[in-house]
């Protein structure tokens, strides 16, 4: 696999970030994009802006699926505008992730809970509402600012092995940790598992939720890959990376969250807590599914083409036909799935977006305009093609008005369909 010539800004590793190895085998590659999240403001649309690879490799070794390409963490995070809050549908699965680990590990009243990479505050004032006193770690500046004046105190920077010793003297130990939809972000996973554990409290527990490559196999969620993301997580490669860091995971318990992940609870080596049926229930289903078999990830790049044919000859015979179409959505995922499909300005007129963070924005690259869901009725389009279709239902019970005027909806993954 030859990759493009890099810009600025980005580095390629040569190892296993979960295992060390160099047994690294080339699987399937995604059209080069720039940061998914990295929306432009009208004064720089047209500017163009730097893109960067996305290449796959597997593990010979421990069978982990991951990028190789590290662009710039501060270039990713430090201007991001992704937040959980303006979701009722995470608002509502954080309340209950927090719920399902106070009911089953219970955690000592009044025990530190510290959330890594905890975005606008949602899954700790959860925690927060039961008694615990709270701590987030996010390096998105503006983000941390606003959840700190909203009563989550917030410290806008990376989580490192440093700042874990320096939380753990200065404000104790913490009886949970986690770290949500972002511990596939970090590039030294190992070094903060070694920060994690220094953090927690005897009997304490770590818990992360990520995409599932599970049900990215299933489902073909390709669109899941790109630059923030990169590692692509089953359990069977995380059980070994767990345990060489002095870890060991307790339980694996698939959630819907983002068409389909996988939340991991690992403890201390050791610790209180009985391994879960969940944990070899996952590793047989992985099994089955071949996702230990470099072979499956070359099928798979093959499947994702087969989509892009589909997807792309719906939209043209829409449009041949004199549909306009838009956008909804414009999550990380978007960014992906537009530039590997080559679904630019001349497919999609506008995107419409309930964060006012993006709204008034352009994508990354295209440069299509996201506006408000009002725009759906003011410019109405004939269909909406649903980039974020992890929302799909609740999408269109909002808004059943649209459809009920003739709009049509089109989702696109796992199989390119019109409601």
């Amino acid at each position: 696999m030859t990759a493009p010539a890099r810009p600025a800004g980005i580095r390629r590793r040569s190892d296993c970030r979960l295992c060390g190895s160099t047994r690294l085998v080339p699987v399937f590659s995604l059209t080069p994009t720039p940061p998914a999240n990295a929306c432009v403001p009208a004064e720089r649309v047209g500017m163009p802006q730097a893109k960067y690879p996305l290449d796959l490799f597997f593990c010979a070794d421990c069978t982990h699926l991951q990028l190789l390409d590290v662009v710039d963490p501060g270039e990713l995070f430090e201007q991001y505008v992704y937040v959980s809050g303006t979701s009722p549908v995470f608002v509502e699965h954080f309340r209950n992730y927090a719920a399902t680990l106070g009911q089953r590990y219970r955690p000592p009243a009044g025990g530190l809970v510290v959330d890594i990479g905890s975005n606008d505050g949602t899954l700790l004032r959860c925690f927060q509402e039961a008694g615990h006193p709270v701590l987030g770690v996010d390096p998105a500046r503006e983000i941390a600012r606003r959840a700190t004046a909203a009563g989550i105190e917030t410290l806008a920077t990376f989580f490192t092995p440093d700042l874990a010793r320096e939380l753990r003297r200065e404000r104790g130990p913490a009886v949970i940790v986690t770290a949500n939809n972002v511990f596939a972000h970090a590039d030294d996973l190992a070094g903060i598992l070694d920060g994690v554990r220094h953090l927690l409290a005897p009997g304490g527990i770590f818990a992360f939720e990520v995409s599932y490559l599970l049900e990215v196999h299933r489902q073909t969620l390709f669109d899941t890959i790109y630059h923030e993301h990169l590692a692509y997580h089953a359990v069977r490669p995380l059980l070994g990376f767990l345990e060489r860091g002095g870890m060991e995971l307790i339980a694996a318990d698939p959630v819907p969250t983002h068409g389909g992940s996988i939340r991991c609870i690992a403890q201390p080596r050791g610790g209180p807590h009985p391994v879960a049926d969940s944990v070899a229930r996952q590793l047989a289903l992985e099994s089955a599914a071949g996702l230990d078999q470099a072979a499956t990830w070359i099928e798979f790049g093959r499947r994702i083409d087969q989509l892009g044919h589909e997807l792309k000859a719906l939209l043209t015979d829409l449009r041949s036909r004199g549909q306009r179409i838009a956008g909804f959505g414009a999550p990380a995922k978007a960014t992906t799935l537009m530039f590997h499909f080559g679904l630019g300005p001349e497919s999609v007129e506008f995107i419409v977006d309930d964060s006012p963070l993006k709204q008034g924005l352009f994508t990354p690259g295209w440069h299509i305009p996201i506006l408000p869901s009002s725009a759906i009725y003011e410019r109405k389009p004939d269909c909406l093609l649903l980039l974020a279709w992890n929302f799909a239902q609740p999408i269109m019970a909002k808004h059943q008005r649209f459809q009920e005027a003739g709009g049509r909806f089109i989702i696109p993954i796992p199989k390119p369909e019109i409601v």
